[in-house]
């Protein structure tokens, strides 16, 4: 443990932000699930309105420079891929 009192201050502001970081990110994952859950019961109003949520929730953690866009962009195509595969397999 540091003695100085800016290292002691850093150290407070880096648990600060980890425990920021860690609660942004657990969010992002439990929209994510949200969205795979309502497309494993095959509920395609639910995952639509899931996937809308999980698309700010990927879009704002992205834009908080928690994860980078290009991950967000990742995310939120698997999961656009997976509603939009719903949708064509209950339509046929």
């Amino acid at each position: 443990m540091a003695n100085i009192k800016s290292s002691l201050k850093d150290v407070e502001r880096s648990e600060k932000r980890n425990s920021r970081n860690r609660s942004a990110k657990a969010r992002m994952r439990t929209f994510c699930k949200k969205v795979l859950i309502a497309v494993d019961a095959k509920d395609l109003p639910a995952a639509q309105e899931a996937l809308r949520q999980a698309t700010s929730v990927l879009a704002v953690t992205a834009q908080k420079g928690i994860i980078h866009d290009n991950a967000a962009a990742r995310h939120t195509e698997r999961l656009n891929a997976k509603v939009k595969g719903l949708a064509l397999a209950l339509a046929s």
